[in-house]
Protein backbone atom coordinates (compact mmCIF):
# COMPACT_ATOMS: atom_id res chain seq x y z
CA UNK A 1 0.00 0.00 0.00
CA UNK A 2 1.42 3.72 -0.53
CA UNK A 3 2.44 4.84 2.94
CA UNK A 4 -0.07 7.21 4.59
CA UNK A 5 0.66 10.79 6.73
CA UNK A 6 -2.22 9.99 9.35
CA UNK A 7 -3.71 6.74 8.62
CA UNK A 8 -7.48 5.85 10.17
CA UNK A 9 -6.92 2.90 11.45
CA UNK A 10 -9.91 1.09 13.22
CA UNK A 11 -9.49 -1.39 16.11
CA UNK A 12 -12.06 -4.49 16.11
CA UNK A 13 -11.58 -5.91 19.84
CA UNK A 14 -13.26 -6.47 23.38
CA UNK A 15 -12.68 -3.89 26.19
CA UNK A 16 -10.90 -2.64 29.23
CA UNK A 17 -12.31 -0.55 31.49
CA UNK A 18 -9.13 0.32 33.45
CA UNK A 19 -7.94 1.18 29.66
CA UNK A 20 -4.92 -1.21 29.79
CA UNK A 21 -5.85 -3.53 26.98
CA UNK A 22 -8.00 -4.22 24.28
CA UNK A 23 -9.91 -1.12 22.30
CA UNK A 24 -8.59 1.58 24.86
CA UNK A 25 -4.88 -0.16 24.42
CA UNK A 26 -4.99 0.23 20.69
CA UNK A 27 -6.61 3.79 20.73
CA UNK A 28 -3.71 4.89 22.77
CA UNK A 29 -1.12 3.05 20.57
CA UNK A 30 -2.76 3.79 17.26
CA UNK A 31 -2.19 8.24 18.64
CA UNK A 32 0.78 7.29 20.04
CA UNK A 33 2.73 6.31 16.78
CA UNK A 34 0.74 8.56 14.37
CA UNK A 35 -2.32 7.07 13.45
CA UNK A 36 -6.13 8.09 13.88
CA UNK A 37 -7.95 5.45 15.91
CA UNK A 38 -11.52 4.28 15.72
CA UNK A 39 -13.17 1.19 17.60
CA UNK A 40 -15.45 -1.13 17.23
CA UNK A 41 -16.43 -3.19 20.12
CA UNK A 42 -16.85 -6.59 19.83
CA UNK A 43 -17.64 -7.79 23.65
CA UNK A 44 -18.22 -5.60 26.66
CA UNK A 45 -15.12 -6.90 29.62
CA UNK A 46 -15.25 -6.44 33.37
CA UNK A 47 -12.05 -6.87 33.91
CA UNK A 48 -9.05 -5.07 36.21
CA UNK A 49 -4.99 -5.31 36.37
CA UNK A 50 -5.54 -8.15 38.41
CA UNK A 51 -7.80 -10.69 35.92
CA UNK A 52 -11.04 -10.64 34.06
CA UNK A 53 -14.70 -11.05 36.28
CA UNK A 54 -17.14 -11.07 33.05
CA UNK A 55 -17.48 -10.71 29.25
CA UNK A 56 -20.86 -9.53 28.27
CA UNK A 57 -20.96 -10.00 24.09
CA UNK A 58 -23.51 -7.55 21.92
CA UNK A 59 -25.91 -9.39 19.46
CA UNK A 60 -23.99 -10.50 16.13
CA UNK A 61 -25.94 -8.16 14.73
CA UNK A 62 -25.38 -5.14 16.43
CA UNK A 63 -21.67 -5.62 15.98
CA UNK A 64 -22.06 -5.91 11.86
CA UNK A 65 -23.60 -2.46 11.87
CA UNK A 66 -21.01 -1.26 14.24
CA UNK A 67 -19.13 -2.23 11.20
CA UNK A 68 -21.03 -1.36 8.23
CA UNK A 69 -20.87 2.41 9.74
CA UNK A 70 -17.54 2.62 10.13
CA UNK A 71 -16.72 1.70 6.47
CA UNK A 72 -19.84 3.28 4.92
CA UNK A 73 -18.40 6.49 5.92
CA UNK A 74 -14.53 6.31 6.65
CA UNK A 75 -11.81 5.10 4.29
CA UNK A 76 -9.90 2.55 6.69
CA UNK A 77 -6.10 2.37 6.22
CA UNK A 78 -5.50 -0.29 8.49
CA UNK A 79 -7.36 -2.86 10.77
CA UNK A 80 -6.50 -4.52 14.36
CA UNK A 81 -8.24 -7.66 15.48
CA UNK A 82 -8.24 -8.30 18.46
CA UNK A 83 -10.45 -10.44 20.74
CA UNK A 84 -13.42 -11.67 18.90
CA UNK A 85 -14.86 -14.74 21.57
CA UNK A 86 -17.20 -16.66 19.39
CA UNK A 87 -17.92 -18.10 16.26
CA UNK A 88 -20.63 -16.01 14.92
CA UNK A 89 -18.20 -13.34 16.01
CA UNK A 90 -15.51 -14.07 13.81
CA UNK A 91 -17.80 -15.21 11.01
CA UNK A 92 -19.29 -11.43 11.08
CA UNK A 93 -15.84 -9.94 10.93
CA UNK A 94 -14.51 -12.24 8.44
CA UNK A 95 -17.70 -11.34 6.05
CA UNK A 96 -16.87 -7.81 6.83
CA UNK A 97 -13.58 -8.32 5.57
CA UNK A 98 -14.03 -9.76 2.42
CA UNK A 99 -16.72 -7.29 2.14
CA UNK A 100 -14.22 -4.13 2.48
CA UNK A 101 -10.56 -5.34 1.61
CA UNK A 102 -9.18 -3.03 4.01
CA UNK A 103 -5.59 -2.69 2.63
CA UNK A 104 -3.63 -3.97 5.90
CA UNK A 105 -5.10 -6.21 8.40
CA UNK A 106 -3.21 -7.15 11.51
CA UNK A 107 -4.82 -10.19 13.64
CA UNK A 108 -4.20 -10.40 17.75
CA UNK A 109 -5.61 -13.66 18.24
CA UNK A 110 -6.95 -13.77 21.57
CA UNK A 111 -7.07 -17.55 22.48
CA UNK A 112 -5.22 -18.39 25.56
CA UNK A 113 -5.76 -16.13 29.06
CA UNK A 114 -2.69 -15.56 30.68
CA UNK A 115 -3.69 -18.28 33.59
CA UNK A 116 -3.43 -20.56 30.29
CA UNK A 117 -7.14 -21.14 30.15
CA UNK A 118 -8.59 -21.86 26.76
CA UNK A 119 -10.65 -18.64 25.79
CA UNK A 120 -12.27 -20.32 22.54
CA UNK A 121 -13.95 -23.51 22.04
CA UNK A 122 -12.80 -25.97 19.55
CA UNK A 123 -14.90 -24.50 16.89
CA UNK A 124 -14.20 -20.86 17.37
CA UNK A 125 -10.21 -22.26 17.16
CA UNK A 126 -11.36 -23.64 13.73
CA UNK A 127 -13.30 -20.20 12.82
CA UNK A 128 -10.32 -18.62 13.88
CA UNK A 129 -7.50 -20.59 11.36
CA UNK A 130 -10.07 -20.19 8.92
CA UNK A 131 -10.15 -15.99 9.42
CA UNK A 132 -6.33 -16.05 8.85
CA UNK A 133 -6.58 -16.33 5.27
CA UNK A 134 -8.43 -12.99 4.71
CA UNK A 135 -5.89 -11.28 6.73
CA UNK A 136 -1.94 -9.95 6.41
CA UNK A 137 -0.26 -10.24 9.69
CA UNK A 138 -0.54 -12.17 12.67
CA UNK A 139 0.93 -11.92 16.02
CA UNK A 140 0.35 -14.84 18.36
CA UNK A 141 1.97 -14.91 21.52
CA UNK A 142 3.79 -18.62 22.02
CA UNK A 143 0.89 -20.60 23.26
CA UNK A 144 -1.32 -19.22 20.97
CA UNK A 145 0.78 -20.22 18.12
CA UNK A 146 0.86 -23.53 19.42
CA UNK A 147 -2.54 -23.60 19.13
CA UNK A 148 -3.03 -22.41 15.95
CA UNK A 149 -0.24 -25.21 14.41
CA UNK A 150 -1.92 -27.89 16.55
CA UNK A 151 1.71 -28.49 18.72
CA UNK A 152 2.99 -28.44 22.09
CA UNK A 153 3.82 -24.35 23.24
CA UNK A 154 7.81 -23.92 22.14
CA UNK A 155 10.21 -23.90 24.88
CA UNK A 156 12.80 -22.18 22.56
CA UNK A 157 13.18 -19.95 19.96
CA UNK A 158 13.99 -22.10 17.04
CA UNK A 159 11.11 -24.18 18.24
CA UNK A 160 8.99 -20.94 17.69
CA UNK A 161 10.56 -19.77 14.72
CA UNK A 162 9.67 -23.30 13.12
CA UNK A 163 5.95 -22.91 14.56
CA UNK A 164 5.87 -19.62 12.70
CA UNK A 165 7.23 -20.94 9.24
CA UNK A 166 4.51 -23.68 9.66
CA UNK A 167 2.13 -21.26 9.97
CA UNK A 168 2.91 -19.07 7.63
CA UNK A 169 3.30 -21.85 4.95
CA UNK A 170 -0.35 -23.28 6.15
CA UNK A 171 -2.22 -19.98 5.56
CA UNK A 172 -0.59 -17.86 3.61
CA UNK A 173 -0.06 -15.43 6.20
CA UNK A 174 2.33 -13.38 8.07
CA UNK A 175 3.75 -14.31 11.46
CA UNK A 176 5.17 -12.47 14.07
CA UNK A 177 6.54 -14.65 16.48
CA UNK A 178 7.13 -13.10 19.49
CA UNK A 179 9.28 -14.84 22.43
CA UNK A 180 8.13 -12.84 24.94
CA UNK A 181 7.50 -16.21 26.79
CA UNK A 182 10.66 -17.32 26.96
CA UNK A 183 13.44 -16.93 29.62
CA UNK A 184 16.18 -14.90 29.16
CA UNK A 185 18.00 -11.37 29.07
CA UNK A 186 16.77 -10.93 25.09
CA UNK A 187 13.33 -10.60 23.82
CA UNK A 188 13.00 -11.04 20.27
CA UNK A 189 10.30 -10.83 17.76
CA UNK A 190 10.53 -11.87 14.39
CA UNK A 191 8.48 -11.82 11.41
CA UNK A 192 7.82 -14.51 9.08
CA UNK A 193 6.54 -14.86 5.68
CA UNK A 194 6.73 -16.67 2.57
CA UNK A 195 7.95 -15.49 -0.63
CA UNK A 196 6.13 -16.16 -4.16
CA UNK A 197 8.97 -18.78 -4.85
CA UNK A 198 8.63 -20.63 -1.35
CA UNK A 199 11.28 -19.40 0.28
CA UNK A 200 11.14 -18.15 3.73
CA UNK A 201 12.11 -14.82 5.32
CA UNK A 202 12.62 -13.90 8.27
CA UNK A 203 13.15 -10.43 9.82
CA UNK A 204 14.33 -10.42 13.95
CA UNK A 205 14.31 -7.40 16.13
CA UNK A 206 15.52 -8.07 19.60
CA UNK A 207 15.31 -5.85 22.77
CA UNK A 208 16.58 -6.29 26.03
CA UNK A 209 13.79 -7.81 28.34
CA UNK A 210 12.24 -5.23 30.94
CA UNK A 211 11.70 -6.23 34.58
CA UNK A 212 8.28 -4.77 35.15
CA UNK A 213 5.27 -6.49 36.31
CA UNK A 214 3.30 -3.69 34.20
CA UNK A 215 2.89 -5.71 30.85
CA UNK A 216 -0.86 -5.56 31.03
CA UNK A 217 -2.07 -5.10 27.18
CA UNK A 218 1.46 -5.03 25.55
CA UNK A 219 -0.10 -8.07 22.33
CA UNK A 220 -2.92 -5.53 22.01
CA UNK A 221 -0.48 -2.61 21.98
CA UNK A 222 2.19 -3.44 19.94
CA UNK A 223 -0.35 -5.26 16.93
CA UNK A 224 -2.05 -2.19 16.55
CA UNK A 225 0.84 0.16 16.62
CA UNK A 226 2.19 -2.50 14.03
CA UNK A 227 -1.13 -1.38 11.45
CA UNK A 228 -0.54 1.87 12.34
CA UNK A 229 3.05 2.03 11.20
CA UNK A 230 2.55 -0.04 8.19
CA UNK A 231 0.15 2.24 7.24
CA UNK A 232 2.58 4.96 7.80
CA UNK A 233 5.90 3.52 6.13
CA UNK A 234 3.91 0.56 3.52
CA UNK A 235 6.54 -1.59 4.76
CA UNK A 236 6.45 -4.30 7.75
CA UNK A 237 9.89 -4.48 8.51
CA UNK A 238 10.04 -1.30 9.04
CA UNK A 239 6.83 -0.99 10.91
CA UNK A 240 8.13 -3.81 13.37
CA UNK A 241 11.47 -2.06 14.04
CA UNK A 242 9.48 1.36 14.74
CA UNK A 243 6.62 -0.43 16.83
CA UNK A 244 9.61 -2.61 19.30
CA UNK A 245 11.55 0.76 19.42
CA UNK A 246 7.95 2.61 20.68
CA UNK A 247 6.78 -0.37 23.24
CA UNK A 248 10.63 -0.54 24.85
CA UNK A 249 10.44 2.75 25.80
CA UNK A 250 6.50 1.79 27.04
CA UNK A 251 7.72 -1.12 28.86
CA UNK A 252 11.02 0.54 30.54
CA UNK A 253 8.97 3.70 31.55
CA UNK A 254 5.58 1.70 33.02
CA UNK A 255 6.78 1.87 36.43
CA UNK A 256 5.68 5.75 36.12
CA UNK A 257 2.76 4.64 36.08
CA UNK A 258 0.60 3.99 39.27
CA UNK A 259 -2.65 2.02 37.98
CA UNK A 260 -4.22 -1.07 39.95
CA UNK A 261 -2.70 -3.42 42.21
CA UNK A 262 -1.75 -6.03 39.20
CA UNK A 263 -0.52 -6.05 36.27
CA UNK A 264 -0.32 -2.63 35.84
CA UNK A 265 -0.59 -1.24 31.79
CA UNK A 266 2.37 0.01 29.42
CA UNK A 267 3.20 3.61 29.41
CA UNK A 268 2.28 4.32 26.05
CA UNK A 269 2.52 7.74 25.60
CA UNK A 270 6.16 8.53 27.57
CA UNK A 271 7.40 9.46 24.57
CA UNK A 272 4.58 12.11 23.73
CA UNK A 273 4.47 13.59 27.62
CA UNK A 274 8.50 13.63 27.34
CA UNK A 275 8.42 15.76 24.24
CA UNK A 276 5.85 17.85 24.51
CA UNK A 277 4.08 17.87 27.74
CA UNK A 278 4.46 21.36 29.37
CA UNK A 279 4.30 22.19 33.57
CA UNK A 280 1.09 23.05 34.54
CA UNK A 281 0.69 26.88 35.83
CA UNK A 282 0.78 26.99 39.69
CA UNK A 283 -0.98 29.87 40.13
CA UNK A 284 -4.24 28.86 39.66
CA UNK A 285 -3.95 30.92 35.89
CA UNK A 286 -6.18 29.42 33.55
CA UNK A 287 -4.30 30.51 30.27
CA UNK A 288 -2.81 27.68 28.07
CA UNK A 289 0.75 26.92 28.53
Amino acid sequence: MEPVKVPRVLSIAGTDPTGGAGTQADLKSIAATGGYGMAVITALVAQNTVGVRSVHTPPVAFLREQLTAVSDDVVIDAVKIGMLGNVETIEAVSEWLTAVRPPAVVLDPVMIATSGDRLLNADAEDAMRRLLGGVHLVTPNLPELAVLVGDACAGSWDEALDQGVRLARAHGVAVLVKGGHLAGPAAPDALVSIGGDGAVRTAEVSSARVDTVNTHGTGCSLSSALATLYARSGNWEVALQAAKTWLQEALETADELDVGTGHGPVNHFHGVWGRGLADMPGDGSHSVP
